[in-house]
C-alpha cells in the first residue's frame, strides 16, 4: 500500500485526487492532508480519510477543526503546518495539489525528505524551476506530473530517448472564449469566463485557461520537466481536449496520449506509475462517436498571455516570478471585479517591464521578488 501526504485537498485536484483514493482503498492511504479555507469540508474529508495529520491555515481554523476530526488526526496550521504534512515520515509520495507559489517550500522539503513528488502544482516549477529540479537531482526524487498535458508527454515518453525528441506540442482548449475575438473580450464577465467548455476545474485555473496563461505556465512547466528547449515546445488549439499533448520524434512520427477529459485519469498514473490501474469511470473514449478532432494555429497576439509567458520563460531567472505574482494577484482582482478581463494581462505586462532581473536568484530571493510583485499589481487598481 502506498502511503500519501496531500497539500490542498478541498481544491479541484485534491478532491479528484482523493477520489481516486476512495476507488482503490487496497492501494493506497492518505497519512497526511493540509487544506485551505473549506474547513467544513477538510473535517468531512479527514472523518472518511482518517489520516494521522491534518494542516489548516489558521488558528482559529485549528480550534474548529481539532473538535470535529477523529482522535487520531493530530491538527496542526500554518506555514509549519505545511510543512509537517509535506514531510510526514510515513507518506511515500506528496501530490502537492495546492494553488499558487505556497507549494513551493514545501515541495522542496518533501525533496530533501525523499519523497516521490506528484506535482500538480506547476508555480512551484514556474516560480523555482532551477532549484525544485536541481533539488530532485541531489536527493535521486522522481517528479512525476500530474497536469493532463504533461502526463500525456510523460507516457508518451515511456521507453523513448530523450535525444531523439525534435518538439513537444501541448494542446490548449482556448478556454471560456476561445472564439471571441479582442474587441468581444473586453465586456466579458467573471460568470462568462468561469463557464469553461471541458474541464471541471478551481475557480483560478478556469481563468487562468480562458486567458490562455494556464498554458503559458504549463510551457515553462514543460521545459524545466522535460529539458526541451522554449523554441521546441509548441502549443496548438484542440477544442475537444481529447489528445492531451504529443511528441514529435527526429524522425517525424508523432506520438499522443488520448483520452477523455478527465483528470483522475493522470492523478491515479501519478500515484501509480510504472504500473496502471483499472479506471474509475464508465466513460470511455469512443472515437467513432467523436467522429472529428480539430486543430487550429495558436494566435499569440490574440492570447497575448501566451506570448508573455514564452517571453519569460526564455528571458529566465526571476522573469517567471514576476509573471507567476503578478497573474495570480491579477486574477484575484478579475474574479472579486475589480479589474477587467483584459486588465489581467495589462497589468502583467506592466510587471514584466519594470522588472529588473536575477538572472540566477536564490530561494530567498524568488519570495522577496514575488511579494514585491504582488505588493505593485495591488497598487495599480488603487
Amino acid at each position: 500500500m502506498k502511503l500519501i501526504s496531500l497539500l490542498g485537498a478541498t481544491g479541484s485536484i485534491g478532491t479528484q485526487t482523493l477520489d481516486v483514493v476512495r476507488h482503490h482503498r487496497e492501494e493506497f492511504k492518505i497519512v497526511a492532508m493540509s487544506t485551505g479555507k473549506n474547513i467544513d469540508l477538510a473535517c468531512e474529508q479527514a472523518r472518511e480519510f482518517k489520516p494521522k495529520l491534518l494542516s489548516v491555515q489558521s488558528k482559529d481554523d485549528y480550534e474548529k477543526a481539532r473538535h470535529n476530526v477523529p482522535a487520531e488526526t493530530k491538527v496542526v496550521y500554518g506555514d509549519e503546518g505545511l510543512l509537517e504534512v509535506a514531510t510526514y515520515p510515513e507518506s511515500a509520495i506528496l501530490v502537492n495539489a495546492v494553488l499558487g507559489s505556497v507549494g513551493l517550500v514545501p515541495t522542496l522539503a518533501a525533496i530533501e525528505a525523499g519523497k516521490t513528488i506528484a506535482i500538480a502544482n506547476k508555480e512551484t516549477l514556474v516560480t523555482a524551476g532551477h532549484i525544485v529540479t536541481a533539488a530532485a537531482k541531489a536527493h535521486q526524487v522522481s517528479l512525476l506530473p500530474v497536469d493532463s498535458e504533461h502526463s500525456a508527454i510523460f507516457q508518451a515518453l515511456n521507453g523513448e530517448n530523450k535525444r531523439e525528441i525534435e518538439k513537444l506540442i501541448l494542446t490548449a482548449s482556448g478556454g471560456s472564449f476561445r472564439d471571441l475575438s479582442r474587441d468581444e473580450l473586453k465586456e466579458v464577465t467573471v460568470e462568462q469566463a468561469l463557464n469553461h467548455p471541458n474541464w471541471s476545474m478551481g475557480a483560478k485555473i478556469t481563468i487562468d485557461s480562458a486567458t490562455m496563461m494556464n498554458k503559458g505556465l504549463e510551457v515553462i512547466e514543460a521545459y524545466w520537466l522535460f529539458d526541451i528547449p522554449y523554441e521546441r515546445i509548441e502549443v496548438v488549439l484542440h477544442k475537444e481536449s481529447i489528445i492531451h499533448s504529443m511528441v514529435e520524434f527526429v524522425d517525424h512520427s508523432v506520438i499522443a496520449q488520448l483520452g477523455t477529459p478527465d483528470m483522475r485519469v493522470p492523478i491515479q498514473y501519478a500515484l501509480t506509475y510504472p504500473k496502471r490501474l483499472a479506471g474509475q469511470s464508465e466513460e470511455r473514449l469512443n472515437l467513432a462517436e467523436v467522429g472529428k478532432l480539430h486543430f487550429s494555429q495558436l494566435d499569440m497576439e490574440r492570447f497575448r498571455c501566451m506570448a508573455l509567458a514564452y517571453e519569460a520563460g526564455r528571458i529566465g531567472g526571476t522573469m517567471p516570478t514576476v509573471l507567476n505574482a503578478a497573474n495570480e494577484v491579477a486574477v484575484a482582482l478579475f474574479l472579486d471585479k475589480q479589474l477587467s478581463f483584459l486588465g489581467i494581462e495589462s497589468v502583467i505586462e506592466q510587471a514584466l517591464e519594470r522588472h529588473d532581473v536575477i538572472a540566477a536568484p536564490t530561494l530567498e530571493e524568488i519570495k522577496a521578488v514575488d511579494e514585491e510583485t504582488r505588493a505593485f499589481i495591488r497598487s495599480t487598481v488603487n
